[in-house]
């Protein structure tokens, strides 16, 4: 569940300068809210995704309960995850328009290198590490640990800390890639 709100956010918000061109080539418009729609867009599915697998844990005999509520904290970092790519993707996009396809690809592999079919404990301590360097595994194991393991996220603390200092190392990144190109939108779209 938590992938595919990631995939699908990451794909339309590097898109978004790109489909909506007409609005970007107007100087009275804010083109920065435009990957926070898409991303927004992507969000009510994720919701419904989410609602039916709770609706399915309780058919197998697990009940709601208050770990679930992480559930809303961990959307909120994966949004703010895509927030932060996006900004980057979507404004390199529009002069390197091959990168939607370079993400498509990365996106494929990324799935099997985050461990989201698959447990993370089948590979050799020494290796996890690099597993968990992937900001997205903070994600997807949180959402393991809040419907299955029953673990509170600051039990975590060290993962949390450095999922926070790498989205916040990324968003000022690309919030300084966009606000950088920003002026030559219009003219290349």
């Amino acid at each position: 569940v938590p992938w595919f709100f990631f995939s699908e956010a990451l794909n339309n918000g590097t898109n978004a300068l790109v489909e909506y061109k007409y609005l970007v080539q107007k100087v009275v418009f804010n083109i920065s809210v435009l990957p926070v729609i898409k991303i927004l867009s992507a969000l009510y599915v994720h919701v419904f995704f989410v609602a039916f697998t709770a609706i399915l844990f309780t058919c197998y005999g697990y009940f709601p309960d208050l770990y679930m509520l992480q559930v809303v904290y961990y959307s909120f970092c994966m949004f703010v995850l895509v927030l932060a790519l996006c900004y980057f993707t979507a404004s390199v996009v529009v002069f390197f328009k091959d990168l939607t396809q370079i993400i498509n690809i990365i996106l494929q592999v990324g799935m099997w290198a985050t461990p989201i079919m698959w447990q993370l404990g089948i590979v050799s301590p020494k290796w996890q590490i690099f597993f968990k360097l992937n900001p997205v595994y903070y994600i997807v194991n949180g959402y393991r640990e809040s419907f299955i393991d029953k673990v509170w996220f600051f039990e975590n603390w060290q993962l949390t800390i450095y999922f926070w200092v790498v989205v916040a190392v990324l968003f000022a990144f690309g919030s300084l890639v966009f606000k950088r190109l920003k002026v030559h939108f219009a003219d290349v779209l």
